[in-house]
């Protein structure tokens, strides 16, 4: 028990001492509190990228899901691929804009192209309304794993309160550079934790090989889809494929991660990198797929890792690996907290409240904002139950939704504002329409968030089609920075003669 204590500890030490270090470099700033001065290296990239996208959802859900609905979740292999290609697709492009427009929240980059004030308030109040249930899942998976290690020494109220007074407290004084050196640490733990947790459970039952030999005599619907439970099919895998990766990519918390990356050329690898990473699923594979043999009936599944954990590994052991599931819940919490406070300081306070405001006030608004936050979720955490992939789906397919003026913006000069608009909410009603009127049920067996978003582009692209812009000024800026983006990046696009004139479609 002692030698678990000190684990616990010592996870809670570590960000405090990078929070630290961390803000001996930090600057008063904005731009240095909120995306780290547009100068983050290529490891922080890719860890705190990493670090960020997995989260409780991963560590924990991917278990409990493969626990209860069979191989659906094996998708996770997929839509990392995807997500690391949007991160160097469209992550670059926003990059690019954003570094030339100093762009710090989405609502920037789609508020000035659209140059539309009521989409850049409907931007915002997105990302803050979709994002805090999110948050919710980082705050109950970390405040379970810090229970469960403590042998319930530390409760569910008091592990939730320390793992966000922890996190308050470096990012508070060190801003988004305490949380990518953070990430680094906590990215690899993620990683190797995954792998092991599932190597060591499922040597309980003989190992991968007889694990699967068992399963296919005892409970062979764990093997094939539709799951046990019959409802996790391949519309389910398709919808968890696109809802998850875009969901993710659109939070406010990756968006600041494509403005702080330093050069545009170290967008290039993360495809490969998150691919790479993308192994670590396998061993939420063995993890789940073990649980069904040794823990049946386990009442709430999200608890299934960390229920075997305690029961067939050596308690330090367990302990170091739920650490690891517990830094999976931190490094999004962190981000996703910091990422709340900017939407809030630059989209609300900067923009609406104090135009006029120092440098120095709108960090301070910056980090009231962290606390604000913080309490929301923690209330959610105390008070909302709910399993994590459901919440976490639910949250995403709201971000989700961004994808399409996203596309607009750094694409297509015809993209309209009103298209935009309407589109954003077409799609955001959908999905609260679908997932939470009674008796109410996504047709064909999709998620809510492809008829979301299908109903989005369609308003998109037909209102964009059907409209004129009349802010030409506005639209050809965007059309020369594209031009510009691909003249340094990809002069092969362009002939001897192009421009961003020579664009075929007429600004409408």
């Amino acid at each position: 028990m002692t030698g678990s204590i000190f684990i616990i500890a010592a996870f809670m030490i570590i960000p405090l001492i990078v929070g630290v270090v961390s803000s001996r470099q930090s600057q008063e700033t904005s731009e240095d509190f909120f995306v780290q001065g547009r100068a983050m290296g290529s490891v922080a990239v890719f860890f705190t990228v990493a670090a960020t996208w997995w989260s409780a959802f991963a560590f924990l859900g991917s278990n409990a899901t493969f626990y209860t609905g069979g191989p659906v979740y094996l998708t996770a292999l997929a839509w990392n691929l995807l997500f690391g290609f949007m991160y160097y697709w469209v992550g670059k492009r926003v990059w690019f804009l954003g570094k030339r427009f100093n762009y710090l929240t989405p609502s920037d980059l789609m508020g000035d192209f659209y140059n539309s004030e009521a989409l850049r308030i409907v931007v915002a109040i997105i990302t803050l309304v979709f994002t805090v249930p999110y948050l919710q899942i980082q705050l109950t998976g970390g405040a379970y794993l810090i229970e469960v290690a403590s042998g319930g020494v530390i409760p569910f109220w008091l592990a939730a309160l320390l793992f966000y007074f922890i996190i308050i407290v470096y990012v508070w004084i060190g801003g988004i550079r305490a949380i990518a050196w953070t990430d680094v640490i906590y990215g690899a733990l993620l990683f190797f934790g995954m792998m092991y947790a599932g190597y060591y459970i499922s040597s309980h039952v003989g190992g991968p090989g007889a694990l699967f030999a068992q399963l296919q005599q005892t409970s062979p619907e764990h093997l094939t889809m539709p799951g046990p439970n019959g409802n996790m099919g391949y519309s389910m895998w398709f919808s968890l494929f696109v809802i998850v990766a875009i969901g993710a990519f659109m939070g406010p918390q990756i968006w600041l991660r494509m403005y702080s990356v330093k050069s545009g050329r170290l967008f290039n690898l993360m495809p490969f990198l998150l691919g790479l990473a993308a192994f670590a699923y396998f061993g939420s594979v063995l993890s789940g797929y073990s649980g069904v043999l040794l823990e049946p009936g386990v009442e709430n599944p999200d608890q299934i890792l960390p229920i075997m954990l305690m029961n067939y590994a050596p308690y330090l052991l367990a302990s170091l690996i739920m650490a690891a599931g517990a830094s999976a819940a931190m490094s999004t919490a962190n981000s996703q907290i910091h990422a709340v406070s900017t939407v809030v300081t630059m989209d609300i306070y900067q923009r609406y409240v104090n135009r006029e405001a120092t440098q120095a006030r709108i960090v301070g608004v910056g980090r009231l904002s962290l606390v604000g936050f913080s309490l929301v979720a923690y209330v959610m955490a105390l008070t909302v139950p709910g399993v994590l992939v459901t919440i976490g789906i639910a949250a995403l397919a709201g971000t989700a939704q961004l994808i399409v003026p996203t596309l607009g913006a750094i694409t297509w000069r015809r993209a309209h504002p009103m298209g935009a608009l309407w589109g954003l909410l077409a799609g955001v009603t959908c999905v609260l329409v679908l997932t939470y009127t009674p008796l109410t049920s996504a047709p064909l067996g999709l998620h809510a968030g492809i008829w979301g978003l299908l109903l989005n582009a369609g308003v998109f692209i037909g209102l964009s089609l059907a409209l004129q812009r009349q802010d030409r000024e506005v639209v050809e800026r965007f059309a020369q920075a594209r031009h510009d983006y691909d003249a340094e990046y990809h002069p092969e696009r362009l002939d001897g003669n192009a421009s961003p004139a020579a664009e075929t479609s007429p600004v409408r």
